[in-house]
């Protein structure tokens, strides 16, 4: 078991600390600590001898570096809580919050990757699928990613992030297993209130990424608050199976019906009974096309027009 002591300053009450004789190595992974460093009952990795001011921190538990960094009770708070140690309220404070549903138009738009392994890979494509133009910073790159720089698919930098590395781009993503790297790329984010998110570390988002059903023009995304990843993406699948291709074509095709619509019929709420009369028509418009039959959506839409036009 390891220990440190912590002294109070002459001055200072308990709650404010300096700590001592940790090496460079691990002092990373303690600087959350170090500022607000009061034993508690609750708390095994501090003790406080009775009448001393001397604070011993005892077996401080420390990040794999091999995974992602991650919200864990009894680690090093990695949130905006600044918390000693991990209690999961950022958790909690995740189930709880009612997030705002929106699509981002990134054509053309610089979006910043730090992270350059597997699940930096996935970001990448996720963002060059939606034509971002895509910067990537790492100090180790994978073989595809590296195929993708080659390429000229996206800008690729290697080394470490550095403050100022988020000037210039839209939003951020940090892909890396060094949980200083995560909170670095997300306090500057806060910063310059950018948006960012943190890999498996749903409390250092300020965006979420949902998992997408896309087919065409249909996107459909589901979200667990960060919760369940893995129950997201049963519900992707049964969700696609649910949603097939009919419902790409039928959006096609009402699009296309967009301009006459918008020139003919003057007010809103016309324009919306002429749509919800091919969505909701009988024939069903879903079944017809399940059954190849594109003709009869297109002479559904034709006689609707017809209707509105003659009334």
């Amino acid at each position: 078991m390891k220990s440190w002591t912590a002294r109070t300053e002459p001055g200072k009450d308990a709650g404010s600390v300096n700590i001592g004789n940790i090496g460079a190595t691990e002092d990373a992974a303690r600087r959350r600590f170090a500022a607000v460093a009061t034993p508690t009952a609750s708390n095994p990795y501090l003790s406080q001898r009775p009448g001393s001011r001397e604070i011993s921190i005892n077996h401080l538990p420390r990040y794999d570096a091999g995974m992602p960094a991650q919200a864990y009770r009894g680690k090093p708070c990695v949130c905006q809580h600044r918390l000693e140690f991990c209690d999961q309220r950022c958790v909690a404070d995740m189930l709880s919050t009612t997030f705002y549903m929106a699509c981002l138009k990134l054509t053309g738009r610089r979006c910043l990757v730090v992270g350059a392994g597997s699940v930096g890979l996935e970001k990448i494509e996720g963002l060059l699928a939606c034509d971002a133009r895509v910067h990537v910073i790492a100090p180790d790159v994978s073989a595809p990613v590296q195929e993708l720089a080659d390429a000229g698919d996206i800008e690729l930098t290697v080394r470490r992030f550095q403050p100022g590395d988020l000037e210039g781009h839209f939003l951020a993503i940090a892909a890396t297993s060094d949980t200083d790297v995560n909170v670095a790329v997300f306090d500057e984010a806060e910063r310059r209130a950018m948006l960012c998110n943190v890999v498996d570390v749903p409390p250092l988002c300020s965006f979420i990424l949902p998992a997408i059903v896309r087919t065409g023009p249909i996107a459909i995304a589901i979200s667990t608050a960060g919760s369940s990843p893995a129950l997201a993406k049963r519900m992707k699948r049964e969700i696609g199976e649910l949603f097939g291709t009919e419902y790409a074509e039928l959006a096609e095709m009402l699009n296309d019906a967009r301009g006459w619509a918008k020139a003919t019929l003057p007010t809103y709420d016309e324009r919306k009974s002429f749509f919800e009369g091919i969505v909701n028509g009988d024939p069903d418009p879903i079944d017809l096309l399940r059954a190849g039959d594109r003709e009869g959506v297109e002479r559904l839409i034709a006689s609707r027009q017809a209707a509105l036009a003659a009334g």
